[in-house]
């Protein structure tokens, strides 16, 4: 083997070697450091662009469900109060029944006109103060807005909620003051009572439908969660492995290095 003194080029390898060794060492410490396998563009750009597009439909989906979750709980508080107030037109039904009776007295009669003026401005209170996060639930439009971050995977869902009053359920002109009044009073009620029922059933369908979705979007985000993490996590005991087998590298390639230069300066010895 010739001896040369211009060029050490069994240094510059060994050099070169252990530039690389670091490179990697230092993109596998990050890589642990972050539990990523993708920390920037540079390290797999078509990965990135997967990642970073599951990661927006997650975004998407987590807050859809978030939406679907506040559309349940605001038509289950529409059902609470019908529920309410199917509860105090059972009572109407009783009071005019009973005043429905011949042989009352007049202020028997007046009693349970009283009564039942009671329960319709509690109707009609009922349907004014009711409320889910400061928004007037009757007479109004639920509409719950969920997408996976594309157009043709976003949908919206309304349910039309009634205005709750006692004339619109057909109640203000009735009276108990009469046997006659009672009786006409009592029919409205039970159609009240229908009337109610009837939307309850309505809200429960839509109920059942954000519920059924509000699930399918959490799968939906336990799936795309899978996936991100595969295309972007770093496999911790393949990254390990790497690292023990880079730290041996840079050990071995600073040894190269050193004898390498240990050989130039055997050469210069030579010429004293």
């Amino acid at each position: 083997m010739s001896i040369q003194v211009l060029n050490n080029i069994s240094s510059l390898v060994a050099e070169n070697a252990v530039s690389n060794t670091q490179t990697d060492l230092q993109k596998t410490l990050q890589e642990l450091s972050t539990g990523l396998k993708i920390n920037s563009g540079s390290d797999d750009p078509a990965g990135l662009s997967i990642a970073e597009g599951l990661g927006a439909n997650i975004s998407a989906l987590t807050q859809s469900s978030q939406n679907a979750s506040n559309g349940v709980g605001l038509l289950q508080t529409a059902d609470g109060a019908l529920s309410q107030v199917n509860t105090i037109l059972n009572q109407a039904v009783t009071i005019a029944t009973e005043a429905s009776n011949s042989g009352l007295t007049t202020s028997q009669s007046t009693a349970l006109n009283t009564e039942f003026t009671s329960i319709l401005s509690e109707i009609d209170q009922i349907g004014s103060t009711t409320n889910f996060n400061g928004t007037t639930v009757f007479g109004t439009t639920a509409t719950t807005f969920t997408s996976d971050g594309t157009s043709a995977g976003s949908t919206s869902t309304s349910t039309a909620i009634d205005a709750l009053t006692s004339a619109g359920l057909g109640l203000s002109a009735d009276s108990l003051t009469s046997t006659t009044a009672a009786q006409a009073a009592l029919t409205d009620i039970t159609a009240a009572i229908a009337t109610i029922s009837a939307e309850r059933g309505t809200i429960g369908a839509s109920v059942n439908q954000l519920t059924s979705d509000e699930g399918v979007e959490s799968t939906e985000i336990q799936n795309l969660t899978s996936s991100q993490n595969n295309v972007q996590n770093a496999d911790v005991a393949t990254v390990t492995s790497n690292l023990s087998q880079q730290d041996v590298l840079e050990q071995t390639g600073f040894y190269a290095l050193s004898s390498s230069n240990q050989s130039e300066q055997a050469v210069e010895k030579l010429l004293q």
